[in-house]
Protein backbone atom coordinates (compact mmCIF):
# COMPACT_ATOMS: atom_id res chain seq x y z
CA UNK A 1 0.00 0.00 0.00
CA UNK A 2 1.24 3.50 -0.83
CA UNK A 3 1.64 5.16 2.59
CA UNK A 4 1.17 8.75 1.41
CA UNK A 5 -2.00 8.11 -0.62
CA UNK A 6 -5.39 8.97 0.88
CA UNK A 7 -7.58 6.05 -0.16
CA UNK A 8 -10.69 7.96 1.03
CA UNK A 9 -10.11 10.81 -1.42
CA UNK A 10 -12.37 11.09 -4.49
CA UNK A 11 -9.18 11.71 -6.49
CA UNK A 12 -7.96 8.18 -5.79
CA UNK A 13 -7.91 6.17 -9.03
CA UNK A 14 -8.37 2.41 -9.33
CA UNK A 15 -9.02 2.06 -13.05
CA UNK A 16 -7.73 3.61 -16.27
CA UNK A 17 -8.12 3.24 -20.05
CA UNK A 18 -4.61 2.75 -21.45
CA UNK A 19 -5.93 3.32 -24.98
CA UNK A 20 -6.30 6.99 -24.05
CA UNK A 21 -2.71 7.42 -22.89
CA UNK A 22 -0.55 7.67 -26.00
CA UNK A 23 3.18 7.97 -25.33
CA UNK A 24 4.51 7.89 -28.91
CA UNK A 25 3.06 7.62 -32.42
CA UNK A 26 4.95 6.81 -35.60
CA UNK A 27 1.83 5.99 -37.65
CA UNK A 28 -1.48 4.17 -37.23
CA UNK A 29 0.24 0.78 -37.10
CA UNK A 30 3.21 1.70 -34.90
CA UNK A 31 2.61 3.40 -31.57
CA UNK A 32 3.07 3.08 -27.81
CA UNK A 33 0.60 3.66 -24.97
CA UNK A 34 1.79 4.14 -21.40
CA UNK A 35 0.51 3.43 -17.91
CA UNK A 36 2.38 4.74 -14.91
CA UNK A 37 1.67 6.45 -11.63
CA UNK A 38 0.87 9.70 -13.48
CA UNK A 39 -2.03 7.93 -15.16
CA UNK A 40 -3.16 5.72 -12.26
CA UNK A 41 -2.20 7.11 -8.86
CA UNK A 42 -2.69 3.90 -6.86
CA UNK A 43 0.12 2.11 -8.72
CA UNK A 44 3.13 1.11 -6.65
CA UNK A 45 6.24 -0.44 -8.18
CA UNK A 46 4.68 -1.34 -11.52
CA UNK A 47 4.08 0.35 -14.87
CA UNK A 48 3.72 -0.73 -18.48
CA UNK A 49 4.04 0.18 -22.14
CA UNK A 50 1.44 -1.13 -24.58
CA UNK A 51 3.34 -1.50 -27.87
CA UNK A 52 1.96 -1.98 -31.40
CA UNK A 53 4.29 -2.68 -34.33
CA UNK A 54 4.18 -3.72 -37.97
CA UNK A 55 6.81 -6.02 -39.48
CA UNK A 56 10.45 -4.84 -39.39
CA UNK A 57 9.70 -1.88 -37.13
CA UNK A 58 12.11 -1.57 -34.21
CA UNK A 59 11.84 -0.30 -30.68
CA UNK A 60 15.17 1.48 -30.87
CA UNK A 61 18.19 0.41 -28.78
CA UNK A 62 17.84 1.82 -25.27
CA UNK A 63 18.02 1.02 -21.57
CA UNK A 64 15.88 1.66 -18.51
CA UNK A 65 17.99 3.11 -15.73
CA UNK A 66 15.34 2.61 -13.05
CA UNK A 67 13.67 -0.72 -13.85
CA UNK A 68 13.85 -4.26 -15.15
CA UNK A 69 11.49 -5.05 -18.03
CA UNK A 70 9.35 -8.09 -18.81
CA UNK A 71 8.28 -8.21 -22.47
CA UNK A 72 5.15 -10.29 -23.14
CA UNK A 73 3.96 -11.04 -26.69
CA UNK A 74 0.17 -10.74 -27.06
CA UNK A 75 -0.02 -11.17 -30.85
CA UNK A 76 2.24 -11.30 -33.88
CA UNK A 77 5.92 -12.05 -33.25
CA UNK A 78 9.11 -10.21 -32.34
CA UNK A 79 12.76 -10.73 -31.58
CA UNK A 80 13.91 -9.21 -28.30
CA UNK A 81 17.66 -8.59 -28.22
CA UNK A 82 19.86 -7.54 -25.34
CA UNK A 83 23.54 -6.99 -24.63
CA UNK A 84 24.73 -9.06 -21.69
CA UNK A 85 27.27 -6.74 -20.02
CA UNK A 86 28.97 -9.68 -18.30
CA UNK A 87 29.50 -11.94 -21.32
CA UNK A 88 29.75 -9.08 -23.88
CA UNK A 89 27.36 -10.98 -26.16
CA UNK A 90 24.14 -9.99 -27.89
CA UNK A 91 21.34 -12.45 -27.11
CA UNK A 92 18.40 -12.68 -29.53
CA UNK A 93 15.14 -14.18 -28.27
CA UNK A 94 12.29 -14.75 -30.76
CA UNK A 95 8.89 -14.66 -29.05
CA UNK A 96 5.33 -15.35 -30.16
CA UNK A 97 2.00 -15.06 -28.29
CA UNK A 98 2.22 -16.22 -24.70
CA UNK A 99 6.02 -16.03 -24.51
CA UNK A 100 8.13 -13.56 -22.53
CA UNK A 101 11.65 -12.18 -22.24
CA UNK A 102 13.03 -10.68 -19.03
CA UNK A 103 15.50 -7.79 -19.39
CA UNK A 104 17.50 -6.89 -16.27
CA UNK A 105 17.63 -3.27 -15.14
CA UNK A 106 19.88 -1.00 -17.23
CA UNK A 107 20.71 -3.63 -19.88
CA UNK A 108 21.01 -2.32 -23.45
CA UNK A 109 18.22 -3.87 -25.58
CA UNK A 110 15.82 -3.49 -28.52
CA UNK A 111 12.81 -5.26 -30.06
CA UNK A 112 12.13 -6.01 -33.74
CA UNK A 113 8.66 -7.00 -34.99
CA UNK A 114 8.91 -10.03 -37.30
CA UNK A 115 5.20 -10.03 -38.22
CA UNK A 116 2.56 -7.42 -38.92
CA UNK A 117 0.06 -6.62 -36.18
CA UNK A 118 2.54 -7.36 -33.41
CA UNK A 119 1.35 -6.38 -29.95
CA UNK A 120 3.78 -6.40 -27.03
CA UNK A 121 3.28 -5.57 -23.38
CA UNK A 122 6.36 -4.25 -21.56
CA UNK A 123 6.00 -4.43 -17.77
CA UNK A 124 8.35 -2.57 -15.40
CA UNK A 125 9.08 -2.84 -11.67
CA UNK A 126 8.91 0.94 -11.21
CA UNK A 127 5.99 3.40 -10.98
CA UNK A 128 7.27 5.24 -14.07
CA UNK A 129 9.46 3.67 -16.80
CA UNK A 130 12.46 5.92 -17.36
CA UNK A 131 14.53 5.48 -20.51
CA UNK A 132 17.78 6.54 -22.18
CA UNK A 133 17.55 6.19 -25.97
CA UNK A 134 20.30 5.27 -28.38
CA UNK A 135 19.23 8.07 -30.74
CA UNK A 136 19.67 10.62 -27.95
CA UNK A 137 23.09 9.27 -27.00
CA UNK A 138 24.27 9.48 -30.63
CA UNK A 139 22.84 12.93 -31.34
CA UNK A 140 23.43 14.68 -28.01
CA UNK A 141 26.98 13.54 -27.26
CA UNK A 142 29.25 16.28 -28.69
CA UNK A 143 30.81 15.22 -31.98
CA UNK A 144 34.28 16.35 -30.92
CA UNK A 145 34.10 14.04 -27.88
CA UNK A 146 33.03 11.06 -29.99
CA UNK A 147 35.72 11.77 -32.57
CA UNK A 148 38.49 12.24 -30.02
CA UNK A 149 37.50 9.28 -27.83
CA UNK A 150 37.08 6.74 -30.64
CA UNK A 151 39.70 8.11 -33.06
CA UNK A 152 37.14 9.19 -35.66
CA UNK A 153 37.06 11.89 -38.29
CA UNK A 154 34.72 14.44 -36.71
CA UNK A 155 33.23 15.65 -40.00
CA UNK A 156 32.59 12.08 -41.16
CA UNK A 157 30.95 11.31 -37.81
CA UNK A 158 28.68 14.35 -38.13
CA UNK A 159 27.72 13.27 -41.64
CA UNK A 160 27.01 9.72 -40.49
CA UNK A 161 24.69 10.69 -37.64
CA UNK A 162 22.99 13.57 -39.49
CA UNK A 163 19.90 11.48 -40.45
CA UNK A 164 19.34 10.29 -36.87
CA UNK A 165 16.37 11.88 -35.13
CA UNK A 166 16.42 12.21 -31.34
CA UNK A 167 13.55 10.43 -29.60
CA UNK A 168 13.16 7.97 -32.47
CA UNK A 169 11.49 5.35 -30.22
CA UNK A 170 10.16 3.33 -33.21
CA UNK A 171 12.46 3.09 -36.20
CA UNK A 172 13.09 3.53 -38.97
CA UNK A 173 11.53 6.98 -38.59
CA UNK A 174 8.80 7.73 -41.13
CA UNK A 175 10.96 10.27 -43.01
CA UNK A 176 13.79 7.78 -43.52
CA UNK A 177 15.76 8.44 -46.72
CA UNK A 178 17.80 5.24 -46.66
CA UNK A 179 17.31 4.49 -50.37
CA UNK A 180 18.71 7.88 -51.31
CA UNK A 181 21.64 7.33 -48.94
CA UNK A 182 22.32 3.87 -50.40
CA UNK A 183 22.21 5.29 -53.93
CA UNK A 184 24.71 7.96 -52.86
CA UNK A 185 26.92 5.22 -51.41
CA UNK A 186 26.68 3.25 -54.67
CA UNK A 187 27.78 6.29 -56.67
CA UNK A 188 30.63 6.82 -54.19
CA UNK A 189 31.71 3.21 -54.66
CA UNK A 190 31.86 3.59 -58.43
CA UNK A 191 33.88 6.79 -58.13
CA UNK A 192 36.27 5.37 -55.53
CA UNK A 193 37.66 1.89 -56.35
CA UNK A 194 39.21 1.65 -52.87
CA UNK A 195 35.82 2.05 -51.12
CA UNK A 196 34.81 -1.01 -49.09
CA UNK A 197 31.05 -1.54 -48.79
CA UNK A 198 29.85 -2.95 -45.47
CA UNK A 199 26.60 -4.81 -46.01
CA UNK A 200 23.92 -4.28 -43.36
CA UNK A 201 22.72 -7.11 -41.18
CA UNK A 202 19.67 -9.03 -42.29
CA UNK A 203 17.13 -10.33 -39.80
CA UNK A 204 17.97 -11.83 -37.37
CA UNK A 205 20.64 -9.28 -36.50
CA UNK A 206 23.23 -11.63 -35.04
CA UNK A 207 24.12 -15.27 -35.32
CA UNK A 208 24.02 -15.92 -31.58
CA UNK A 209 20.37 -16.78 -30.97
CA UNK A 210 19.94 -19.14 -28.00
CA UNK A 211 16.59 -20.88 -27.80
CA UNK A 212 14.19 -19.35 -25.30
CA UNK A 213 12.11 -22.49 -24.78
Amino acid sequence: MVAYLDYTSPKTQFTFDVNKSRSFTKDKHNFINILGIKQLNTLENISLLDIFLSKNNVIEPHYHQNAAELVYCISGAATVSMLNPFTKQIHNYPIKPGQVVNIPQAWWHYEVATKDNTHLLAIFDAPTPEVILGSDILKLTPSNIMAHTYCLNEQEWKKTIAPIQPNTFIGPHKNCKRKKYENDQTRSTRQNPNYIHHYPYNYPFASYSPSLF
